[in-house]
């Protein structure tokens, strides 16, 4: 028996899983033989899971692997995990990350949190609620509905040239955007195997200008497209690595996949290039006067501090501390979100549960991981090691210990 062996496994598993939850598998390039037709129930999915967990974690492998057999097996209890969720076991919000994603959100302080919200009321200085106010001055930053598919191609073309500087992109990689409604995400990249994603920008909701490079890098370049590509080319098909042809959502990938992502805005836009690519070039494509742009760029700023607050409010109202409406309030209160979009979030809450946890605590334990292992600090550094992380990706426990 080889290790390739228990990997073709693994696959067969949580294929045959995916099959009783309709978004457990994100994306599959991997053979057809391996996809079973049959619904396989969930109780002998449970005995197949715990007999090749035993296997992988008896199996004597050479240095070389360690790694891959620690990541599989991470993915194994994980996929074992969501298969007793979905049976109707219940666990709490950190018990839940830590076993789906190998991480658990730090404890966020509603003191702290309303500190922040004293900077945003300063900067705004409105007679009206901070929410009321958030949501009037965020009007003038809105982009266009028929501007919108304008803006996002200028978008993208400037995230693929500064990632195409530091990472070599398959000849053919390409993508395709789409724009759809009635969905609880903002944004989805689908990669469909050979280079090759789907785009889809959810247009239930305005988009604010900020959020057409964020979007750009995160679901293309560095993001959830290169990533995928690189994970393709390299583990599947050089290294024949099968394991790496299917991605798992709810699993330890995800904090890596939305982590990297998110770290991968900053990696291509510093603060100025981000705010001057933006002003000089998207503000004028989206029809947007300049004017307020210095305090816009401000009230970001202390926007950003305000991320954790929506992996408390899950929390609470996961582990059924907190209504529903309470929940909707809070995200109200510290996402500045209108009523509207914040039950909208509280929708994704609930669909993906504490898979929230992946983009700010991801994206902090990447950066972090990056910033460890960095000796000079440059940006051709700080990209050889990005793209090192995403050809041999490793889990969130993984990038704390090294």
């Amino acid at each position: 028996m080889t290790f390739n062996t228990l990997a073709r496994e693994y696959v067969s598993l949580v294929l045959s899983l995916g099959k009783h939850h309709k978004y457990y598998i994100d994306a599959y390039y991997g053979p057809d033989e391996l996809r079973s037709d049959t619904l396989i129930s969930l109780d002998d999915l449970l005995l197949s899971f715990n007999t090749l967990i035993k296997k992988v974690d008896a199996f004597v492998i050479d240095e070389a692997q360690v790694r891959r057999k620690e990541f599989l097996y991470l993915h194994l209890l994980s996929a074992r995990t969501f298969l007793k969720m979905i049976q109707g076991e219940k666990i709490s919000f950190n018990e839940e990350s830590k076993a789906l994603f190998d991480a658990v959100s730090p404890v966020v302080e509603e003191d702290t949190l309303n500190t922040y919200l004293d900077e945003l009321s300063s900067l705004l200085s409105s007679p009206a609620s901070l929410n009321t106010a958030m949501n009037h001055f965020m009007q003038d930053f809105i982009i266009p509905r028929d501007k919108l598919d304008l803006v996002f191609k200028a978008a993208m073309s400037e995230s693929r040239l500064r990632c195409k500087e530091y990472i070599d992109l398959a000849s053919n990689e390409n993508f395709e955007i789409k724009y759809v409604q009635d969905q609880v995400w903002s944004a989805y990249n689908w990669y469909k195997g050979n280079n090759y994603s789907v785009i889809e920008l959810n247009t239930d909701f305005p988009m604010y200008i900020s959020r057409a490079l964020d979007l750009a890098c995160h679901e293309a370049y560095p993001g959830h497209h290169v990533f995928n590509s690189l994970m393709e080319k390299h583990l599947f098909n050089e290294k024949g690595f099968i394991e790496y042809s299917v991605y798992t959502l709810y699993s330890p990938l995800s904090l890596l996949a939305e982590g990297s992502a998110n770290y991968g805005i900053e990696l291509c836009f510093d603060e100025k290039s981000k705010r001057d690519f933006e002003v000089n070039v998207l503000f004028p494509l989206a029809l947007i006067d300049k004017k307020k742009a210095a305090l816009y760029y401000k009230v970001q700023e202390v926007l950003k501090k305000l991320s954790y607050a929506v992996n408390m409010i899950a929390q609470q109202y996961l582990d059924s501390l907190i209504s529903e409406e309470k929940a909707i309030e809070l995200l109200m209160k510290y996402n500045l979100s209108s009523k509207e979009k914040s039950i909208q979030r509280l929708a994704f809450i609930k669909a993906n549960r504490s898979y929230v946890i992946n983009y700010n605590l991801g994206e902090d334990i990447v950066k972090d991981y990056i910033n460890k292992h960095k000796k000079n600090g440059s940006e051709k550094e700080k990209w050889a090691i990005f793209h090192d992380l995403l050809k041999n990706p490793k889990t969130a426990s993984m990038m704390l210990r090294t």
